[in-house]
């Protein structure tokens, strides 16, 4: 059997905690990175460590920092603004012009 790395297994949770807030399943999470689930599975137990390749991928997929998975920063409170704030550093330039569209609607619906 494998001896796990604990720094494997703290990378492994943080990851797990991100594609949950994000409601994804292991499934689901395993096709948006183009993974397999067992893949997810064991990374998520701390069975393997990550590339740093594969470790971008899930940032820009779950919308999260490196940081935030490295140095355990997912269970620290965040305010709105700042959560807003770390969604739109992730998004692509279409999906920031949706994003800016939306709002403009909101607005001018709510100034009425």
């Amino acid at each position: 059997m494998r001896q796990k790395k604990e720094l494997n297994i703290q990378i492994g949770k943080q990851i797990r905690i991100a594609r949950e807030k994000l409601g994804l399943t292991q499934e689901e999470f395993a096709e948006a990175i183009d993974k397999t689930p067992q893949f997810i599975s064991d990374l998520e137990r701390g069975v393997y460590g990550i590339s740093i390749e594969t470790l971008k991928t899930i940032c820009e997929t779950l919308y999260i920092s490196s940081d935030s998975i490295i140095f355990d920063q997912l269970n620290k409170p965040v305010n709105q603004i700042e959560q807003i704030n770390q969604l739109l550093n992730y998004m692509t330039p279409e999906q920031l012009r949706i994003m800016e569209a939306i709002t403009n609607a909101f607005l001018q619906a709510s100034n009425k």
